[in-house]
């Protein structure tokens, strides 16, 4: 096998450029509105521009980070620091927890749950980086064990995994009370797994422990339960109540966006009936602007995106670099698809955005930075090479040469 170097996957890099450019030219539609909603409630002094603003400082930082771990990282760099950026993750999200406890104001709390730094006009969501880190560790950690020959072995494999992995999950689903995030870990986790060829049983034990864990963590939470019993009602075609509103809202969006929509700017759930409406719910916002039309093609260019990635983690010669396209795949997957289930009301409604369109610059920027070197890693691809004829070829090529040299002096 040869790798050889070509021209970068441009539907990776067009889709998620269009991506971000669709989602700032929503957020430009519905940003006033939503600043209108927090002065008026909230008694807030919102500019009418103030989430736009911050969505294109957002947008221009991804930008930034995409091309420049696509240019000018290079991903052998970021693997010889998997360990260094898995601690720093962990460590900050710790921080964030212990700063949660002691009522600090670094520690930017809403709806009850503590997931921000807050740092004045700047906030920060370190699990968005713990994504990154995971991603980038266990692509690292699996291919050492494999080519170790250590797969599967309880102390050079699954104690120091479970440790990190462990630890991870709770730090953001117990410490931060984000369930979403922790379904795109989950994914990270057992995609890579899947990837490194993890012994069946085993694999299949992990998952059975890990959704047990989940089940409770589901069960033992009242606001959790309280979401599962409106997803419930919903399906059963139960009377609406307080609980149902959010997803009573999004489906009502949805429903009166039609076929066409009802264009930029005239979206009525945005003026305060959604929740959420620039951030998890900026799904059913679309169907409402651009209806089945626009949700299909935002559906079609995912489609696309992730299709690629995938293709690239196929031809991707070395598996370390294999495990971490597969971890970035399963990732966007994970929320692509629970956003989405959860506005038509598929599964209940849970805090997860929608990658690279909904309002919120940490999320972007470290999904933007790993798209970056998907596309860096897509330049690469591996091929068979018929060394004997090439070598033949090569061969008759300098005696050509030669022969028309001595004909041209002569």
């Amino acid at each position: 096998m040869a790798t050889r170097k070509h021209k970068s996957d441009l539907v990776i890099l067009f889709s998620t450029l269009g991506l971000m450019a669709l989602g700032l030219i929503v957020i430009y539609a519905i940003g006033p509105m939503r600043a209108n909603v927090l002065n008026n409630t909230y008694g807030a002094s919102y500019d009418s521009n103030y989430f736009f603003l911050n969505q294109l400082r957002s947008v221009a930082l991804s930008l930034i980070v995409f091309f420049a771990a696509f240019k000018w990282i290079p991903y052998k760099y970021i693997k010889k620091f998997a360990k260094p950026i898995m601690i720093a993750a962990l460590i900050m999200s710790a921080l964030l927890w212990v700063l949660a406890l002691a009522g600090s104001s670094l520690a930017k709390c809403e709806l009850g749950e503590c997931r921000w730094f807050n740092f004045g006009p700047v906030s920060f969501q370190p699990a968005e980086f713990l994504k990154l880190a995971l991603v980038v560790y266990l692509a690292d950690f699996l291919a050492r064990k494999k080519e170790e020959g250590n797969i599967g072995k309880w102390k050079e494999f699954w104690l120091p995994l479970l440790v990190v992995c462990g630890l991870s999950l709770f730090l953001v689903v117990i410490a931060q009370g984000d369930l979403g995030t922790g379904v795109a870990l989950i994914a990270i986790i057992f995609s890579t797994l899947f990837v490194v060829g993890v012994p069946t049983k085993q694999y299949l034990i992990m998952l059975a422990l890990v959704l047990t864990v989940a089940t409770l963590a589901v069960i033992t939470s009242s606001h959790r339960m309280e979401r599962v019993d409106a997803w419930l009602t919903t399906l059963s075609g139960g009377e609406s109540t307080d609980s149902t509103y959010h997803i009573d809202n999004a489906m009502l969006a949805i429903g009166v966006g039609g076929f066409f929509g009802v264009g930029i700017g005239n979206s009525v759930q945005a003026t305060g009936y959604l929740p959420e409406s620039i951030n998890d719910s900026v799904f059913a916002i679309m169907g409402e602007t651009f209806g089945f039309v626009g949700l299909f093609l935002v559906i079609l260019v995912f489609g696309a995106l992730l299709v690629r990635i995938l293709k690239t983690a196929e031809r991707t010669p070395e598996l370390q670099e294999r495990l971490f396209v597969g971890g970035v795949f399963a990732w966007t997957l994970a929320q692509v698809v629970v956003n989405i289930m959860a506005m038509t009301s598929l599964v209940p409604v849970t805090g997860i955005t929608l990658p690279l369109l909904s309002y919120g610059g940490t999320s972007m920027i470290f999904l933007a930075f790993a798209m970056g070197l998907v596309l860096q890693l897509s330049c690469y691809t591996s091929r068979e090479v018929d060394i004997e004829n090439e070598n033949t070829s090569s061969r008759r090529g300098v005696r050509r040469t030669h022969y028309s040299s001595r004909r041209r002096r002569s």
